[in-house]
């Protein structure tokens, strides 16, 4: 389902999300990977457990991510509402030196099976 009406509010919840980097990377690799579990975001972006749980709770809360629970992990999505307007932000910033790093570091890791994708024998969305 996509984004009929755009209001105000939803709009200030995602610019406020957006404000951040950390968050920012985050969305930038589930948008361009498909969905990504915390074990795979902590190990990519370098980020402690307590860090990455925060900003994906976050993100949650802003009704920018759902989740899908398969056995012991939890998988993190962009919402199909929020798909467009999340997609349309982070083309303005896909040439970030930063953003390109963190895409590397994920088909390094994909390639080596070292992500929960891999161990779960699940296909990013490319």
């Amino acid at each position: 389902m996509r984004l009929k009406h755009f209001n105000i509010d939803l709009g200030a919840q995602i610019f406020l999300s957006c404000s951040d980097t950390s968050r920012l990377r985050i969305l930038n690799l589930i948008m361009n990977n498909g969905e990504m579990c915390i074990s795979d975001l902590e190990k990519i972006l370098d980020f402690t457990q307590t860090k990455t749980s925060r900003h994906l709770v976050y993100l949650k809360n802003s009704d920018i991510l759902s989740i899908r629970k398969f056995n012991q992990w939890v998988f993190y999505q962009i919402k199909d509402e929020v798909f467009d307007i999340v997609k349309q932000i982070l083309q303005f910033i896909s040439r970030d030196p930063i953003l390109q790093k963190d895409q590397e570091v994920y088909d390094t890791l994909y390639s080596n099976r070292e992500l929960a994708l891999n161990k779960l024998n699940i296909r990013p969305l490319r």
